[in-house]
């Protein structure tokens, strides 16, 4: 935490204030969009009050560049104003990284507008002429029609602008998780003259969202891919991030589950009734960060009857597997939300079999440790597992039911971990609303079943479901499920029986 001046000034004059957050260089700094300035600025941590700038503890780094949107413009009132932060990578000092000297910050999603924060500050001397830093621990609001909170606290004079809002700080190393920073509406506070009460008390924070962290992945990698990207302000009603309304998750047709980001942590694909494809970042927690459209509106994705994620092409991300509805398969390799769904491997041709498979579902199901393995369910109740699914082809086939008349039923068919002993599991709906496990499947059978729900229940009113490791225990057993009336859910840490519900999509109200 410390003090950001123009390079020129006295140490005295200083304008804002910042705090240095995690990065592989060691370099950077937050602050707030309205501490950017064309002049140069330089960045002094623990500012020492009326040192000289040999005298103060950690040295002056100046900053060498600046990550900010252009479609932020300072001490604005309008929807803008939610992209009020930046980020500053210092230079070296005497050849060593900022971070290495001072320590550093992590940073972290808002949850939601209402917590309690602990607001650290440094005001310019000419509303605090002792020139030292305020603090203030309080409980958060909304600033309503905005993605910003706010709180009461006294002393918020100007010089607090970038200042960090920790969500929790170590006292002895003064360190924590920030999830805001002072700034916002009108620069971070009311608008209303000094001699007001309310001046200097009532401080905004525009929240960490998906803006927030695309622009520190740009600074993290040295780099400017969003500086330039407009601001789409979601429902001034919604929280930070939401999925959206059950109106509009009806439409939710096909759900896959993988690691579309490359972080560790469970994404969602979902296909739309109009053809509509789209990524959902996992935030690790059972939670989604942002979406991220795939593919536009289209006739094409309409098609497409069934998809699954898998390590199918053996490269660094998870791949999508598609059965269109005319017999082709389809892999798309590394799947993210920055290539997109990227190059087409066409593993079956138009007019195949494969136009009588109805699910597929991708495992690991003993044979080689990542998830090349194929589940398939066929218009006639035959049960298939193919092993070695590739970019070469549709590997070996293994068949795990005759065809019959009772797998004709199975509306619903994912897989995943849930039996916790790396060998996949089978979960089927069935068209009767019957939920059934098979575990550890394998190429010799199903594997040995175990009911989880009864038939005429709740459960036959289940529309798509997808089963991945959405909350950071590492498998994926976890359930997401999207309802007839377009709520959604997800079981955490299914075995068994079916995990701790978390509600993503709320139901409808009536």
């Amino acid at each position: 935490m410390g003090i950001l001046f123009l390079q020129g000034d006295d140490l005295r004059r200083h304008m804002c204030s910042a705090s240095v957050v995690d990065s592989p260089g060691g370099s950077l700094i937050l602050t707030a969009g309205h501490c950017v300035t064309g002049k140069r600025a330089a960045f002094v941590p623990k500012y020492r009050t009326g040192g000289s700038a040999r005298q103060q503890p950690y040295g002056i780094w100046p900053v060498r560049e600046w990550f900010a949107y252009d479609a932020y413009t300072s001490n604005t009132k309008e929807a803008t104003s939610d992209l009020d932060f930046a980020f500053g990578r210092v230079v070296t000092n005497g050849g060593k990284r900022l971070q290495d000297v001072t320590g550093a910050n992590t940073l972290a999603r808002t949850g939601s507008f209402a917590q309690t924060v602990t607001v650290v500050g440094y005001p310019a001397p000419a509303g605090d002429p002792r020139d030292r830093a305020v603090r203030c621990t309080v409980r958060t609001g909304r600033l309503p029609g905005y993605q910003q909170m706010r709180v009461d606290c006294a002393g918020m004079w100007a010089g607090v602008s970038g200042g960090p809002w920790f969500s929790r700080i170590d006292e002895k190393t003064g360190k924590g998780v920030i999830i805001g920073n002072v700034g916002g509406y009108n620069g971070g506070g009311l608008d209303v003259p000094g001699s007001k009460p309310l001046y200097g008390r009532i401080t905004y924070s525009p929240v960490h969202h998906d803006a927030f962290f695309a622009l520190y992945g740009d600074a993290r990698n040295n780099r400017h891919d969003h500086r330039a990207d407009p601001y789409r302000p979601p429902s001034p009603s919604s929280p930070p991030f939401s999925l959206g309304s059950s109106r509009t998750w009806r439409h939710a047709r096909l759900l896959a589950s993988g690691d579309y980001t490359g972080d560790g942590r469970g994404d969602m694909i979902t296909v739309w009734g109009d053809g509509e494809t789209t990524l959902y970042t996992g935030d690790g927690k059972g939670g989604f960060t942002a979406e991220h459209r795939l593919k536009p509106k289209n006739a094409t994705w309409t098609h497409a009857k069934s998809i699954t994620g898998g390590d199918f092409a053996g490269g660094n991300g998870s791949d999508l597997l598609v059965v269109w509805g005319d017999g082709e398969v389809s892999l798309y390799p590394d799947v993210s939300r920055r290539t997109g769904l990227g190059p087409e491997i066409t593993l079956a041709p138009r007019h195949s079999i494969w136009r009588k498979a109805e699910q597929v579902a991708g495992g690991s199901f003993g044979t080689t440790g990542y998830v090349t393995d194929l589940l398939v369910r066929w218009h006639d109740g035959e049960v298939t597992d193919h092993t070695g699914v590739g970019a070469a082809g549709l590997g070996t086939e293994h068949r795990l039911q005759a065809p019959n008349g009772l797998w004709k039923n199975a509306s619903l068919v994912t897989t995943g971990d849930f039996t916790g002993d790396d060998d996949w599991d089978t979960l089927v709906r069935w068209s009767d609303g019957e939920v059934t496990q098979y575990r550890d499947t394998s190429p010799a059978g199903l594997g040995e079943e175990t009911r989880m729900a009864p038939r005429h229940g709740p459960w036959a009113d289940a529309r798509a479901m997808t089963a991945g490791s959405f909350d950071g225990n590492g498998y994926p057993d976890d359930l997401l499920v999207r309802w007839r009336d377009g709520e959604t859910g997800l079981y955490q840490a299914t075995g068994t029986r079916f995990g701790r519900e978390r509600t993503l999509v709320a139901p409808p109200t009536h």
